[in-house]
């Protein structure tokens, strides 16, 4: 009888994809957030084929030498800063995400952070529930209709923010490394240079990616640029904004508010001066928590593993150069 791969499961599966994955390999359960060289006995390290996991799992280069038959990491999100990618490749590791699947739920949240800030609608929900409005009328909010919307960052979950906003006439301006030909041929944005997204929005929305260049790359210098009337919205990830910076600005009128799904440190910590700003709308990195856009995540992440262990090509890879070598060496297992 042919040995089943081995792999490690750290991401919560539903019952019928776990079926899947038990009828296809032996399974080992890791909890998230703990390293499986903590959770496994080291006599078993050297069996490990694959893993899907959240992003709560460090994949690094320690890991990755742990555990020398690994061939495929397929992360639970479509983020994948909690692997070293330059580890993954030098190692010919495949590492797969989710992306296109939470583009809609990551839209709808952003389009949601903005209007509960300019419109201040948690607080408005505060001061009904208080009583205070027997006492007196709301103070007045901002609208965001004929205003200008900045995206750093065109990609999928961009070109999804700028369609709806359209909705809300608002003009939208966009700033990528290369501008993006179908998004401006589709009229959904303006491209426009990195400084100029920053004076000329008045809500800056943030799209990209957590990288080595990326982080704290939105700090002092960026909110400086920006109006006193402005608004900032984080999606992506806490770590690509100066929090230290955004405080700062918000502290000083430097911008008027902020939305934000990310924090450097999360769960955010009682003690951060964030959580005390009337200014500030935060949640707790909920950007794809929905049951539909979670359930689609898992499937594809369950999917990207069974495919790239059973010699097919996953539908979502990262670093698809690596794909041939892991078929091969699952082919030889």
């Amino acid at each position: 009888m042919t040995k089943k791969p081995c792999i490690i499961v750290t991401a919560p599966v539903p019952q019928d994809l776990r079926q899947l994955l038990d009828a296809a390999f032996d399974t080992v359960d890791v909890p998230a957030g703990q390293s499986p060289l903590e959770a496994l006995p080291q006599s078993q390290w050297a069996a490990i084929d694959g893993m899907v996991c959240t992003v709560k799992t460090r994949v690094d280069g320690a890991l990755l030498d742990a555990l020398p038959a690994l061939k495929v990491v397929s992360n639970f999100a479509v983020g994948f800063d909690n692997v070293d990618m330059d580890a993954a490749n030098a190692r010919k590791v495949l590492v797969c995400n989710t992306p296109g699947v939470l583009d809609g739920a990551v839209a709808d949240l952003t389009i949601g952070l903005m209007l509960c800030v300019a419109r201040n609608l948690v607080a408005g929900d505060a001061f009904v529930r208080s009583g205070a409005w027997t006492k007196g009328p709301f103070p007045l909010a901002t609208d965001i209709r004929g205003k200008t919307l900045g995206l750093l960052g065109m990609g999928r979950i961009g070109r999804v923010v700028a369609r709806t906003a359209r909705a809300f006439d608002m003009d939208v301006i966009y700033h990528n490394r290369k501008p993006d030909a179908q998004a401006e041929s589709e009229g959904l944005a303006r491209y426009v240079e990195r400084d100029a997204l920053f004076a000329q929005a008045d809500v800056v929305s943030v799209h990209i990616p957590l990288t080595a260049e990326t982080r704290h790359s939105v700090g002092a210098r960026e909110f400086g640029l920006m109006k006193k009337t402005a608004i900032l919205l984080n999606t992506a990830r806490g770590a690509v904004v100066d929090e230290a910076a955004l405080i700062d600005a918000l502290k000083n009128g430097t911008i008027a508010g902020a939305g934000l799904d990310v924090m450097t440190q999360e769960p955010l910590p009682v003690s951060s001066p964030l959580i005390g700003m009337p200014n500030v709308v935060l949640q707790a990195h909920i950007g794809s928590a929905t049951v539909e856009t979670r359930r689609a995540m898992i499937d594809l992440a369950v999917h990207n593993l069974l495919d790239a262990l059973g010699g097919k090509q996953p539908k979502a890879m990262v670093n698809g150069q690596a794909w041939p070598l892991a078929r091969q060496a699952g082919a030889n297992a």
